[in-house]
């Protein structure tokens, strides 16, 4: 690896800036601080960030120098800053879930991902804002165009580590809120397969029986740190009863030739912008000319999706882990509860086989790219297939629109298979997609904000 300043080397993944650690080129105190820099340089711009714990974090970073030093064993995430969405518990910071009402909420604990990440070195320094725009703290900007949406609900994170201000960072996705924000930031992302992530520690919680489509997962710069970080965060925890222990497969021992690969660039309710049809079929054309079996393909009974989804989005959870506290009344039916679980069930079945046909599928992420502030997102369809399914889904950066934003695929794999959608997307990543610095954002630090 080449000698870099620690400003140079904040814009690099998080799995070279560990590398530098290790072999001693950068110390934990230097990138820390060339991390805040960048941070608050950035954050000048697109307000991701509601928390910044730079005294615990300097602390964190002292500590794990002097670790080194001697010698111990190090993470490996030892030394690397990292930020956390603001639905996520990080002891002694604060959790509000973006609303005034958990304000003074403080939790003692770390969420079980958290944990993992602290265990393997990585150094927590901020947590980032929920959704376009959030009760407590406001707007959060697209680095690529603040006029424009960071698309939600990991906004914060999409917008904070897409402009170099974090290295990686933790978000969640239900329907899609990782996915659909690392497409309009131009980030990368994977959704895991459900149950592979614990979700002890998210706020608000989550009850599994009752909310089966939530996933954590991280947002990165490179297909290579969301594998690390994966493999990071993945396992039982042995409190949250969905997380099993799926075997987590290795990205690089998947050959991409011989792969058999689907991909769809419409589906009932989407229609995608001619530019997002063209990057799902540039991205199917380099994947057939790496050696894969390619061929226009998806599952049946696609037009259940928004409807499925839209009961789903109807029916109450309850706001405490311990007692019945209804978010809601619902409207439906003990019958019509029954049917909606059954007309889920049997589009799982569909997906599981057509996964059984096809290794990976190529779809879009969304109808469109970033709009405007306040203008309609469009139809999310896509992402809402693979939520309702489980499967694990990549999102890389692999086009632009006519305005310059970027445009994500989804690259999804059957459920269990990880490794497999991680492999594809670091392929195409390799093909001419994955992360570019936003125009929108400094590209380094100002001269205010050098170190002297």
């Amino acid at each position: 690896m080449p000698a870099m300043t620690p400003d140079e080397l904040v814009l690099r993944p998080a799995h070279e800036q560990a590398r530098a650690i290790a072999l001693g080129s950068v110390d934990e105190p230097e990138l820390l601080e060339a991390t805040l820099r960048r941070l608050r340089a950035v954050d000048a711009v697109v307000h991701a960030v509601v928390h910044v714990d730079e005294e615990g974090a300097r602390h964190e970073a002292a500590e794990a120098a002097a670790r080194r030093r001697r010698g111990e064993t190090i993470g490996p995430l030892h030394g690397v800053p990292c930020s956390v969405k603001d639905w996520i518990d990080v002891a002694g910071m604060p959790c509000t879930a973006g609303e005034r009402r958990y304000s003074g909420r403080r939790p003692e604990r770390d969420a079980s991902v958290v944990a993992r990440l602290r265990r393997a070195g990585a150094i927590v320094i901020a947590k980032t804002n929920v959704g376009e725009r959030s009760e407590a703290f406001g707007p959060t900007f697209n680095p690529h165009d603040v006029r424009r949406s960071p698309a939600g609900s990991s906004s914060g994170e999409a917008a904070l580590v897409a402009a170099a201000g974090s290295a990686f960072g933790l978000g969640s996705d239900s329907g899609g809120s990782l996915r659909q924000p690392a497409h309009a930031c131009g980030a990368l992302t994977i959704r895991p397969t459900t149950g592979l992530v614990p979700l002890t520690g998210h706020f608000p919680i989550i009850t599994p029986l009752l909310d089966p489509r939530t996933v954590i997962g991280p947002i990165a710069r490179s297909v290579d740190d969301l594998a690390l970080v994966l493999s990071v965060v993945a396992g039982p925890d042995g409190e949250d009863a969905s997380a099993l222990p799926f075997a987590l497969g290795d990205p690089a021992e998947v050959p991409i030739g011989g792969l058999r690969v689907a991909f769809w660039t419409e589906q009932s309710d989407c229609r995608p912008t001619p530019e997002t049809v063209a990057a799902v079929e540039r991205a199917a054309e380099a994947l057939s000319q790496a050696g894969a079996h390619v061929a226009a393909a998806r599952p049946d009974g696609l037009e259940v999706v928004y409807p499925i989804t839209r009961t789903y989005w109807s029916l109450p959870e309850s706001e405490d882990a311990d007692a019945w506290l209804p978010s809601c009344r619902s409207a439906a039916t003990a019958d019509e509860v029954q049917r909606f679980r059954f007309e889920w069930d049997a589009l799982r079945r569909r997906l599981t086989g057509f996964f059984a046909r096809h290794d990976v599928a190529l779809a879009p992420v969304s109808a469109l790219p970033a709009v405007l502030h306040g203008e309609d997102a469009g139809s999310i369809a896509p992402m809402l297939t693979f939520s309702l399914g489980g499967q694990p889904v990549v999102v890389v950066p692999f086009g632009r629109s006519p305005e310059g934003m970027p445009i994500g695929v989804q690259v999804a794999a059957g459920v269990g298979r990880d490794h497999v959608a991680l492999a594809v997307a670091r392929m195409l990543e390799r093909a001419g997609g994955g992360w570019s610095l936003p125009p929108g954002v400094p590209a380094g630090p100002t001269p205010r904000d050098r170190p002297g």
